[in-house]
């Protein structure tokens, strides 16, 4: 076991001479047949790195869903790779087969992927992809040929038609634009169902020449995809530089899709190259003002970096939309909302730019209406909150699947994240007209959810534990925790509001029992008897709930439940958690340990990409980026949210040995700065 440990250590961390750079990642081993793309978004568009030279592999549209596979629920689309490029030199196609000396890297400060790569003595080719900060439905391919010969060179580029779109509809505009001649390739289609309308809109940009000297751009269409191409003769040393822009969007974002992503392509056209990347590196240049500095573990810091970026990559403040366990890196979980986003990457965000977890409490706020008819269909009062949401709010969990009917934790999760963010932001308005109405109507719900037995308890029958491996059980420690928490939140609130508070709240809420085992140890359900767990659920009663304050029970639980989470199968949040807790419990090796083992075995090449469990092939898993970065905030960095007096606060932990200092910088609302280790 330990030898195959260090064999996926050493693995993981080959990717070659720039490792350690705290903001590029670099991969000059292309292997296409091992090969897990890295995302490049900006909150709404997501476009998924290819192995193949100039090309994505995915592109995902946030908020646009259909039923199509997968469970028969609404999921994810895979939509227009409206980027996708090829080059043809002197008749032969230049491809993955026929290039050498290829390198791609990521840089995350800029939020830009690129690649590299020589076409035998004819060429050397750079290229770069960017989620345009500033333009949320809108990506660039910038490409610059370096001939080594004279070179004739035509360039395609393709808008093919997603499986399972129909009645497309091929369009290429030809149009003068001021002193500019824009060619527009667009594409219209309907979604597998008809339920949405699907476009996007491509246009060359050429900003090394004059409008007369533009190359002449024909159109050619196919079956199922059309092509706007363009031929320049290239003089041996004279590099040539031109950027495709493309816009994508649908009918559940615009209510004129196909127009409207032509205009975006026209508006980016006219902005030109330039200014569209000046703006783009400055909006992300803003967001790293908030970041995590390590001081003496290079890997770590490159690593935690990553993460940092993935979570600003899924989220866009002003979107009113939350994020999915893959976030916007394809099509996993199919880009619905768990409590993965409210308990996991809400906070991280919270603290980094309170602005972005305002969008994904809206969210939920937005969707209340749903969640009140929800608890009305099963018999509940109050508002009801799916395991599964999607653009609508309904349950979108297949039905094969237990967590849909019976994970009711999800409800105060949504809770306690609301409370959390008027804890943060002060904002008693938002607390009176959003925060307020949530926090009533999940407690009002636990108030119909319990069973009260002739002593008087308050039971919770029937749910999926947050470890998801215990099924219809009794008395689940999490839910019981959070739907306490819940109560009690909303009693608070109101009273801090001046309003008069349900009696029956906290009355509730002090009779719903979490139980402990013969040993002292805190009892995960009335049925549990030491079985494996998939994932933390008794000692998030200590983090988030701090329900359990007491060091001695805390490291009690720790150390029975770190015994009860297999090697493979189980998510990167809970060994997010057990960091976390060792870090405030002042056992900063043990901290380290768990930190490292949250995810260095679930990296995938050649980018170091994080996926669900050790093992596992399907990246990007934002939720475990969530847990590990609260692991790095609110564990070793001590930082945490005030639940009872509010604000932020700094609570005693400690750093591993090897770390010299950890820096927290523009922290919450007020933007303060909290280090840990050497002053």
């Amino acid at each position: 076991m330990r030898l195959r440990r260090l064999l996926i250590l050493f693995i993981a961390g080959c990717v070659p001479a720039l490792a350690q750079d705290p903001w590029v990642l670099t991969a000059t081993k292309i292997d296409r047949s091992h090969y897990y793309g890295i995302t490049v978004a900006n909150g709404m568009l997501g476009l998924v790195s290819s192995a193949e030279p100039m090309k994505t592999s995915c592109t995902v549209l946030a908020n646009s869903y259909d039923k199509f596979g997968r469970g028969e629920v609404s999921n994810f689309l895979s939509g227009f790779n409206m980027l996708n490029t090829s080059l043809t030199v002197d008749g032969t196609l230049v491809d993955y087969g026929r290039i050498s000396h290829y390198t791609q890297q990521l840089d995350m400060r800029g939020a830009e992927f690129s690649g590299a790569f020589d076409y035998g003595q004819k060429a050397h080719v750079d290229y770069s992809v960017v989620a345009l900060r500033e333009l949320p439905y809108c990506a660039l391919l910038k490409v610059t040929v370096t001939p080594n010969s004279d070179i004739v060179v035509r360039v395609d580029n393709t808008l093919a038609t997603p499986d399972g779109f129909k009645e497309a509809k091929f369009r290429f505009d030809d149009m003068t634009i001021g002193q500019s001649q824009a060619t527009l390739l667009s594409t219209e289609a309907l979604s597998p169902t008809g339920r949405l309308t699907m476009c996007a809109a491509s246009t060359f940009l050429f900003p090394d020449d004059a409008p007369a000297q533009a190359p002449e751009v024909s159109h050619h269409q196919g079956d199922t995809a059309h092509s706007a191409c363009f031929t320049v003769r290239l003089k041996r040393g004279q590099p040539y530089r031109f950027a495709v822009v493309g816009s994508t969007l649908s009918s559940a974002l615009s209510h004129d899709p196909i127009n409207e992503v032509k205009r975006l392509a026209v508006y980016a056209q006219m902005e030109g190259l330039d200014k569209l990347i000046s703006r783009h590196r400055a909006l992300w240049a803003d967001l790293w003002k908030s970041d995590i500095l390590i001081d003496g573990d290079a890997q770590a810091q490159q690593d935690v970096h990553s993460m940092i970026y993935h979570l600003y990559s899924f989220v866009s403040a002003g979107s009113s939309l939350s994020v999915s366990p893959m976030g916007l890196s394809g099509l996993g979980y199919n880009g619905h909302v768990f409590w993965d986003a409210d308990v996991w990457m809400f906070p991280v965000l919270l603290m980094l730019h309170p602005e972005m977890a305002e969008s994904m409490v809206d969210y939920r706020y937005n969707r209340l209406a749903e969640a009140r008819r929800y608890a009305f269909e099963h018999g509940y009062r109050g508002a009801q909150y799916p395991w599964e949401s999607a653009d609508t709010g309904g349950e979108d969990t297949p039905v094969w699947a237990m967590t849909g009917p019976f994970e009711h934790s999800i409800t105060g999760c949504v809770a306690l994240a609301a409370w959390q963010y008027y804890c943060v932001t002060g904002d008693r308005n938002w607390l009176r007209e959003k925060g307020f109405p949530m926090l009533k109507e999940t407690a009002d719900f636990w108030l119909s959810r319990v069973d009260k037995d002739d002593k008087g308890v308050c039971h919770i029958l029937n749910v999926v534990a947050a470890d998801e491996w215990a099924e219809n059980v009794d008395d689940d420690a999490f839910t019981n925790g959070i739907a306490i928490a819940n109560l009690r939140l909303a009693a608070r609130a109101a009273r801090l509001l001046g309003m008069t508070a349900d009696s029956r709240w906290e009355a509730t809420a002090d009779r719903i029992p979490v139980y402990r085992m013969g040993n002292g140890v805190t009892r995960e359900h009335n049925s549990y008897h030491g079985e494996n767990i998939k994932q933390a659920d008794v000692n998030l009663l200590a983090y988030p709930l701090m329900q359990i304050t007491d060091p001695a029970q805390v490291r009690k639980d720790l150390e029975y439940y770190q015994q009860r989470v297999p090697v493979e199968g189980t998510p990167a949040m809970t060994q997010a958690i057990f960091t976390l807790l060792y870090a405030r419990l002042g056992d900063g090796e043990r901290a380290y340990h768990y930190f490292n083992d949250a995810y260095i075995e679930n990296l995938l090449p050649p980018f170091r990409v994080i996926a669900e469990t050790k093992n596992g092939t399907n990246p990007y898993f934002a939720t475990g980026a969530g847990g590990i970065l609260q692991s790095m905030i609110m564990g070793f960095g001590g930082v945490d949210i005030d639940l009872v007096n509010g604000g932020i606060k700094q609570v005693k932990s400690v750093l591993p040995k090897s770390w010299k200092k950890l820096t927290l910088t523009s922290i919450g609302p007020d933007h303060k700065t909290f280090t840990v280790g050497q002053p």
